[in-house]
């Protein structure tokens, strides 16, 4: 196992979380995301006083205005589910009384198809049920859990800059009904999102910008919800991947469908540059007979829609290595899609986030010393986001209109991958680790054992067909 793999699973450990010595005084926090929510509950052991500074006010039951893509279809990857648990244990419990549902282990309400073909059944080996919900059902659940504790607390506003003392961050500025207030920290953690504006402060005060990199996917999707009818389907997640080479048209579409909370399913379906699913319901079904298995035209043509239609476009992937940088201010962190964000049809999003929050603890558990800047912290994520991008990114990559850039050995590594996902079609055993990568509860390179790679090198291979 590679060092990185090590390094994964420590991070990803289902150990319950353990009392910490409160080292900081206060720590501030921007943004109420699921990052910067679970950030908060980490630092909740840490600090004598957290802060969350979150623009957004309203906590009901709709997407925040501060997430254009939070009507849109989530999923929290298995790896995710052990990390809330983890931080918030019974959460789940609490999740599915308020009317979530849990996929059964042995997969028998799943289904994920790929090119057509039916991949076999896979059962699930995180050690605790995969939860589905929308993403503001999920969140808000989290936000009333970290509030709750006694030295969090969130307030109204939106994070307008840092506040500088020699070599370290020693406080944020906020704005909130157009008065400005600065509260002193001795941590801050960026959790605003992929429009961080974080690197132009930094730059402001003559700090180094971390590199960024950036991959067009230029991804379109539409999501609405079905009221769920089991006289129709049974199932409650279906996953349908089609690559370029797999499609009628030789355009690349992914699919998903779960049942959520209230009984209900939410749908989404996507495209690249102009293939654009649309906000009108006809074309949404069309393209739903069309160019996905069967049970998404059943659902899109008998089942009740509720709601309308929300669309998203996404122009790119994005990380911000903060690894990199060689001069970088004590007293200061940066967490979730202010780090990363990949390409959302592949549901890493919440998942890294969560086991972003666990880099925090893992890295607070270490006794850092907080004058000196936090490249421990950074290096720990790194973990995570190289993970997420490999995965995401190499399949990207087999998107006709991504031109790169292209990782060192891209060729031999897209040659070996297509190998061993047409074994997965055939071998529940390939299938199962290769599941284990996809939602998160293992590193990628622990994918490539010679066990692994025997099957998937085997002559005369073909795929199982499988009908619509």
């Amino acid at each position: 196992m590679s060092a990185a793999a090590k390094l994964f699973a420590q991070i990803s450990a289902t150990i319950p979380a353990k009392p910490a010595t409160r080292t900081l005084r206060r720590a501030v926090v921007l943004g109420g995301s699921m990052a910067g929510l679970m950030a908060a509950r980490v630092l909740s052991d840490h600090a004598d006083e957290v802060v969350v500074v979150e623009r957004d006010e309203s906590s009901g039951d709709g997407p925040r205005a501060g997430v254009p893509q939070g009507n849109q279809g989530h999923a929290l990857l298995a790896a995710g589910g052990v990390q809330l648990e983890r931080w918030y244990p019974g959460i789940v419990d609490e999740a599915v009384a308020a009317g979530a549902v849990t996929l059964p282990k042995d997969g028998s309400r799943s289904q994920l198809w790929v090119n057509g073909a039916l991949r076999p059944r896979s059962t699930v080996e995180a050690d605790v049920p995969v939860l589905v919900s929308t993403r503001p059902f999920l969140e808000k659940l989290v936000r009333a859990r970290t509030v709750a504790l006694e030295n969090v607390t969130q307030v109204p506003g939106r994070a307008w800059g840092l506040e500088f003392a020699g070599s370290r961050v020693t406080g944020v500025r906020y704005t909130h009904d157009g008065d400005t207030e600065v509260v002193e920290a001795d941590l801050v953690v960026d959790a605003t999102g992929r429009a961080s504006r974080l690197s132009d402060w930094l730059e402001e005060a003559g700090w180094e910008r971390p590199p960024l990199q950036r991959m067009p996917i230029k991804v379109n999707y539409a999501t609405t919800l079905f009221a769920y009818d089991e006289a129709i389907a049974d199932k409650w997640s279906v996953i349908s991947q089609a690559n370029a080479a797999g499609t009628a048209d030789g355009r690349a579409r992914i699919g998903g469908l779960l049942r959520v909370e209230h009984d209900r399913w939410i749908m989404l379906l996507s495209g690249y540059v102009d293939d654009r699913p649309s906000a009108d319901p006809e074309e949404f079904a069309e393209r739903c007979r069309r160019d996905f298995p069967d049970i998404f035209g059943d659902i899109a043509t008998k089942a009740t829609m509720v709601g309308e239609i929300g669309t998203y476009h996404q122009a790119d992937s994005r990380r911000r290595d903060f690894h990199a940088v060689s001069r970088f201010p004590a007293g200061l962190l940066a967490i979730g899609d202010a780090v990363a964000s990949f390409n959302p049809v592949y549901g890493q999003g919440m998942t890294a986030s969560a086991l972003h929050a666990s880099c925090l603890a893992r890295y607070l558990a270490s006794s850092p010393d907080h004058s000196q800047p936090a490249k421990e912290y950074f290096d720990l994520v790194r973990v995570i986001v190289d993970a997420a991008w490999r995965t995401s990114t190499f399949a990207d990559l087999a998107l006709p209109h991504v031109e790169g850039p292209y990782p060192r050995g891209y060729k031999v590594i897209r040659w070996l991958s297509g190998k061993i996902f047409t074994a997965a079609l055939t071998d529940r055993g390939v299938n199962q680790r290769l599941s284990r990568i996809t939602t998160m509860l293992a590193h990628p390179s622990t994918l490539v054992t010679p066990a692994t790679l025997a099957k998937a090198l085997r002559p005369n291979r073909k795929p199982r067909n499988a009908t619509r």
